[in-house]
């Protein structure tokens, strides 16, 4: 039998198991709150799973192993600040999430400042996502494109188009249940390709040892103070704990989740045990990198590859068994869709909360139905322009680096302002403005100009505009005072 149609096979099963659940759930949506937030009746055991897959994109699933593969295990470093970043956020961030009901985390900073801090933090969020999650689309279909050879723009709109018709027609709630699914499939997925792997390579586990400890390609912890290298123990730690608390605590998409909850002890709940579970996850993800070096170092393959994101899809596309290929093609679509459906759900919530209500009428005299319906169109739109990156996504590097790098240099300044938000500073909203800005244009500045690592960049931001917000909080009123 022909192993590319029973790769198809599988692979198009499990879309019509992820249409089936966003066709089922989304039966009784009942408006807007239940469209974007899922009724707030989430249990915390699957909003916490739902933030792993989400996090857990292609650019883990292809970008780990390659990291691992081309280097060492010393990625594992950022993965523990992952951990201590969540514990600073469900301590200081997430407990004003539910004072009140919201349902974006920029309207926190509404209440603090003003409506324009909250509409320039909706839009840096939006431009993060756009740019961020159009490259994991295309992190996606380089995956396809080894896996099942078809055309660049129809890989592409595969995975879009599924995604947008279950994440359109379930809301968050076939978003977050689908992603349980997903999580379950991708891992199973990865774990499969292990197994292969340690049974493939001469002498398993010990045969494995023997390439990779005098390689060094066992090493995961660098205490050095370089700033130029991302992988080290404080550059790990710290600029880790600092993407996290900028990613879980003031990200929308992720935010989304927490207020899914309904309270403030499930949704702590949830972020807590996603640290734990992404940290094991990142770990086991390096290990098969690690093991991938091992089996081509035996192995060595007929065409060099071109950069270490090949790695591991060629490893599927090559040396899987009928049948396992197709699981683990599964897999990839998992990791893609469940980071595009949530990516689409929460542009949608900002984008009609943050930007739509409030410029059309001030938000009042909308109805329940109008904001629904832009909702859903918002997020058809929104399907469009994440597709268009993707295209462009081709220039830009490495896939892991690339998409980490742009959530770290726009995040930077929002987790600043986030910041200075739980200060008593005196600070009108256009200066809080200008210092979430001057945080941004710092770090677009510094990434030009090169020699800083990017997982100290989010670290440099929020410094930088918690500084200059500081400054402005002690300077007379003038033309900034509003």
């Amino acid at each position: 039998m022909n192993v590319r149609l029973v790769n198809w096979a599988i692979v198009i099963a499990y879309f019509g198991v992820t249409l089936w659940i966003g066709r089922r759930v989304g039966r009784d949506q009942a408006g807007l709150d239940d469209y974007l937030l899922a009724g707030r009746r989430i249990p915390w055991w699957a909003a916490s799973l739902s933030i792993v897959a989400t996090e857990t994109s292609t650019l883990t699933f292809v970008g780990v192993p390659g990291i691992a593969y081309a280097g060492d295990l010393a990625f594992v470093q950022v993965a523990i600040g992952y951990v201590f970043g969540r514990a600073v956020v469900a301590v200081l961030l997430v407990p004003g999430y539910f004072q009140g009901k919201i349902s974006t985390a920029y309207e926190v900073l509404a209440v603090r400042f003003g409506g324009r801090v909250q509409t320039l933090a909706s839009v840096v969020f939006m431009v993060n996502r756009w740019l961020a999650d159009g490259v994991r689309l295309f992190a996606t279909a380089l995956v396809l494109l080894a896996l099942m050879p078809m055309p660049l723009p129809a890989a592409i709109a595969l995975v879009a188009g599924v995604t947008l018709y279950y994440t359109l027609r379930g809301g968050l709630r076939a978003v977050i249940w689908n992603d349980v699914i997903q999580q379950f499939i991708y891992l199973g997925g990865a774990l499969v390709a292990a197994v292969i792997l340690l049974w493939r390579i001469p002498g398993g586990w010990q045969g494995a040892l023997q390439v990779l400890e005098p390689q060094g390609k066992l090493v995961w912890l660098n205490f050095s103070w370089d700033f130029s290298i991302p992988y080290t123990f404080w550059g790990g730690l710290i600029g880790g704990a600092v993407l996290t608390a900028a990613t879980h605590g003031t990200d929308q998409m992720f935010v989304q989740r927490l207020l899914a909850t309904g309270s403030l002890r499930q949704g702590r709940r949830a972020l807590l045990a996603s640290g734990l579970i992404v940290f094991a996850q990142m770990a086991f993800f390096l290990w098969i990198g690690a093991l991938l070096f091992a089996f081509y170092t035996y192995f060595p393959p007929e065409t060099p590859f071109a950069t270490g994101d090949a790695v591991f899809p060629r490893f599927i596309a090559d040396e899987l068994p009928m049948g396992l290929g197709g699981l683990v093609i599964a897999a990839v679509f998992a990791a893609a869709m469940s980071t595009l459906s949530s990516s689409l759900n929460s542009l949608a919530s900002t984008s009609t909360i943050d930007i739509y209500q409030r410029f059309r009428r001030g938000g009042s005299g909308l109805t329940e139905s109008e904001s629904f319906r832009v909702s859903r169109w918002l997020t058809a739109l929104w399907a469009v322009a994440l597709s268009l990156i993707a295209f462009m996504a081709q220039a830009w590097g490495p896939v892991l680096q690339a998409g980490l790098t742009i959530t770290s240099i726009t995040f930077g300044g929002v987790l600043g302002i986030f910041i200075v938000g739980q200060t008593g500073w005196r600070l009108s909203q256009d200066r809080a403005a200008v210092a979430l800005a001057m945080g941004i244009v710092t770090l677009v500045i510094v990434n030009f100009l090169g020699g800083l690592a990017w997982t100290w960049y989010t670290a440099l931001g929020a410094t930088v505009t918690v500084a200059t917000a500081g400054v402005l909080s002690l300077l007379p009123g003038g033309p900034l005072e509003s």
